[in-house]
């Protein structure tokens, strides 16, 4: 085959238009309810948009510094030790990012070798087994335990020795997602400490995601850097994108001690360089805002959570809980679909409703065959309308 006929290296070849995106687009195309992608339908809040606006009236519209502005660096340094009581040195261990999955990127590409393996929580996000790919390392995924029907609140939990049982002489890191997308699980402390004595153990760097650290809304979430000798392994990943309902500002940030901090700003430099100045002027002030700001918002997320936990349970469906995150899991079989995908595909036209199947998250998909993920980061009104359609899935059903 010549050259010019498959110009896609091999590696990416399994990749194609994510399945977001493609069930986005089946909403759009049948006016349906998207309750599949993890985007909110409102604006930030006032002060933000506010702040955004004054820096673009100031004239921040070139180039910011390539770790990102001082006063965003100082703000993301200060939100860690306000939340966290993790400290950080704005100038040496904090980095902007054109969102987390540039940060999660730049680390996997800084940090793992050609055939270094990289393990994973499944179900896993794509854009870390992509970025795994990109790097020419190799993913290791430790599945996750889903909850049993008799428990379905239980939430998803890892196995430690399954965990250990994974790490191998190439492991090189490990990549820790909590909360957790798609399931809404928060890891327990016995699981994050297992998690940290393998790295120590093994001397892996971790690679955390806590895009949804302000959106949980039973129990708490602790960053994996706060346990003892974590944090000068760990590269702790966040957002303000799921924070503030700015998803398309993309202003992300990775917290690291200077070794891992100066690996990742040498590859994020040839990716995006920087982005979003007078966005990142608007996330500085976003940050210093009061804890009511936060607090409000996963009030208000709670409250969509559970009317939309309501509405799918009415329509027969058995619902995993959502301790945290955008999401819930449901299992569509009692609509008559033993495959999720098969149900995402058809929905939108079927009821107008979008969601994403759970078997994109994983390898083993039989094992997750009749689950489907559902975003509740909308508006009222919005979850309503779609509620009241899923609630009419009996006189839909096959």
């Amino acid at each position: 085959m010549r050259t010019s006929d498959a110009p896609l290296v091999e590696r990416m070849r399994g990749f194609g238009t994510t399945i977001f995106s493609e069930m986005t687009a089946l909403a759009v195309q049948h006016d349906a309810v998207n309750l599949g992608q993890g985007f909110p339908d409102e604006d930030p809040p006032e002060p933000v948009l506010a702040a955004a606006h004054a820096a673009i009236d100031a004239g921040h519209h070139q180039y910011a510094p390539g770790p990102g502005i001082p006063q965003l660096r100082a703000s993301i340094a200060e939100h860690q030790h306000r939340f966290h009581g993790l400290t950080y040195d704005p100038d040496g261990e904090v980095t902007v990012s054109f969102g987390a999955t540039e940060a999660m990127a730049a680390t996997i590409l800084a940090t793992c070798d050609r055939d270094d393996e990289v393990v994973v929580l499944e179900p896993t996000y794509d854009a870390y087994t992509a970025a795994i790919a990109m790097a020419g390392a190799v993913e290791r995924r430790v599945p996750l335990t889903p909850p049993s029907e008799a428990n379905p609140s239980g939430g998803w939990r890892l196995d430690p020795e399954r965990l250990a049982a994974t790490i191998g002489p190439r492991t090189r890191a490990l990549v820790v997602n909590s909360p957790h997308n798609p399931t809404g699980t928060v890891l327990t402390d016995d699981e994050l400490a297992a998690i940290a004595a393998v790295c120590r153990d093994h001397d892996l760097i971790a690679i955390t995601d806590e895009v949804y650290e302000h959106l949980v809304y039973d129990g708490a979430h602790r960053p994996l850097a706060t346990f003892p000798e974590m944090r000068d392994r760990t590269v702790t990943i966040s957002s303000a994108g799921k924070t503030f309902s700015a998803t398309g500002w993309k202003i992300g940030w990775a917290c690291a001690p200077p070794p891992l901090t100066a690996a990742v700003r040498t590859t994020k430099q040839f990716l995006s360089f920087a982005g979003g100045t007078p966005l990142q002027h608007a996330v500085a002030h976003a940050l210093t805002l009061p804890d009511d700001v936060y607090t409000e918002l996963a009030v208000t997320h709670r409250e969509r959570r559970d009317l939309v936990a309501a509405g799918l349970t009415h329509a027969g469906a058995r619902v995993y809980g959502s301790a945290a995150t955008y999401f819930l899991v449901a299992d569509v079989s009692a609509w008559g679909y033993d495959d999720g995908e098969a149900f995402c595909r058809d929905a939108p036209a079927r009821i107008g409703v979008a969601a994403v199947p759970v078997s994109a998250f994983v390898r083993d998909r039989p094992q997750v065959a009749d689950l489907v993920r559902f975003a509740f980061c909308k508006r009222t009104p919005v979850l309503a309308e779609g509620v009241a359609r899923l609630r009419g899935l009996s006189d839909h059903r096959r």
